[in-house]
């Protein structure tokens, strides 16, 4: 994990003081937060915590380290469960159904939007924060609102992008990732001819399987659903995609079907891979560990944004984390004072620097933060909250989306088509008979 110095560690952006020391700054912190809110913490509070285990060692230790700090500075005792990506998601519903669990859940996408009157209005904490630090990206707005209030803060966009052997990519006859899906299908091909594949997963991975599914199927016109959330996926701009998709799925590596979020990363690492899609958490790793290998590896690793399909404009999806806070809780007020503190510059610029950008801003003050262009291999990350589509894109956010989402629709439309166990028609169709489940127009 980096060391912060004493400027690095009080730095602030746009918006929030930057002359404090630590103790006087979170005092500051607290007296300014209970003068705009109630966040009084009530008497004896304790909170449960329920977000995603890890992947870059950094953010779950600075992630400990803010909480420690909270509970110092309020005396609210917080307990931090960390879980595997594909067990949060369900275990979030489960408390919901039930009526019981962690008070707070760091989250995925728009899950929110699954059970909104089990959550409570945050509308509070995120105006204090948006009008601390820039405000929140447009996509984050639309994540975090339901019908005007905010139901959930958007904590995070952990940033997902090609990620490669430079060397590799050279060998093959390419000086870098080509920039249409064309070129890219090309460049794939010429690698598997070189003994040196790709890999992107087709499991029920939450993030790198969504994210890359869903640009695939938007790169060529696609999608699931209309402005006004009328299905139409079952078109010939999805079979078009699917089409592509089963000419890129013959370079991969074997075995990608089964693939979930940390597959990819162990391939790569492996050496079983040489390009693939993720976060600069394969970076991260190899940079990072004692292993000599890993770390020429790390200096073959570059980082690329996604081709451009036949639309002609950038379509990428971006995991988005985000905080909710259940009805349920007994210490709504210290969950509501946690939730801020956590995203106040003190904790989360160093958050931000210890995962090395990936975990990035949702509020466009912390664009500023200095891990973007501390180390250039995370700059392709710094814009991604800026350049993303939502997942329910082109239709709105709610019910519908976090369901087909987390009922993989479009991954699994994917993969049945890249694999041939379908038709890329009869992929489509059975995608449209099962998003129609949802949608109800």
């Amino acid at each position: 994990m980096s060391k912060f110095t004493r400027r690095e560690f009080l730095k602030t952006t746009a918006g929030a003081a930057a002359t404090t020391s630590l103790g006087v700054g979170s005092a500051t912190w607290m007296q300014e937060a209970l003068a705009q809110t109630k966040w009084t913490p009530e008497k004896g509070a304790k909170l449960r915590v329920l977000r995603w285990k890890r992947f870059v060692q950094g953010d779950e230790d600075l992630w400990m380290a803010n909480t420690k700090k909270f509970t110092e500075k309020t005396g609210v005792e917080v307990r931090v469960d960390n879980e595997g990506w594909e067990d949060v998601r369900p275990k979030a519903a489960v408390a919901a159904n039930v009526g019981s669990g962690p008070d707070i859940i760091v989250g995925w996408f728009d899950d929110p939007h699954q059970y909104p009157d089990k959550l409570v209005d945050v509308s509070d904490v995120a105006n204090y924060l948006g009008g601390k630090y820039g405000g929140w990206y447009d996509v984050c707005q639309k994540y975090g609102k339901r019908q005007g209030k905010w139901i959930a803060l958007p904590l995070a966009v952990i940033g997902n992008a090609i990620v490669y052997r430079e060397s590799h990519v050279k060998a093959a006859g390419f000086d870098g990732i080509p920039k249409d899906t064309a070129g890219f299908l090309k460049l794939c091909q010429a690698m598997k001819a070189k003994g040196t594949p790709s890999g992107f997963a087709l499991g029920h991975a939450v993030g790198d399987g969504n994210n890359w599914a869903h640009w695939l199927l938007w790169s060529h016109g696609g999608k699931l659903v209309d402005d006004k959330g009328v299905v139409v996926v079952n078109s010939k701009e999805t079979i078009a995609a699917l089409e592509y998709a089963k000419q890129l799925y013959e370079t991969f590596v074997p075995g990608t079907l089964s693939w979930l979020d940390p597959s990819n990363n162990k391939a790569f690492l492996d050496g079983q891979i040489s390009l693939t899609a993720n976060g600069i958490s394969v970076y991260y790793a190899a940079k990072n560990s004692p292993d000599p290998k890993l770390q020429e590896i790390a200096k073959d690793i570059q980082h690329a944004r996604f081709p451009i399909g036949p639309v002609g404009k950038p379509t990428e999806l971006m995991q988005t984390t985000q905080m909710f806070l259940f009805k349920y809780s007994k210490a709504q007020q210290a969950a509501k004072a946690y939730m801020a503190f956590m995203m106040e510059a003190e904790q989360y610029n160093p958050w931000m620097k210890a995962s090395i950008g990936y975990t990035g801003q949702s509020l466009k003050a912390y664009a500023a933060n200095s891990v973007w262009t501390d180390d250039p291999k995370a700059t392709p990350f710094r814009d991604v909250a800026s350049l993303m589509l939502d997942h329910a894109y082109s239709g709105p956010l709610g019910y519908a989306s976090a369901a087909c989402l987390a009922d993989y629709i479009v991954l699994d439309m994917i993969a049945a088509a890249a694999s041939g166990s379908k038709t890329p028609a009869e992929a489509a169709a059975e995608a449209q008979k099962r998003a129609e489940r949802y949608y109800k127009v």
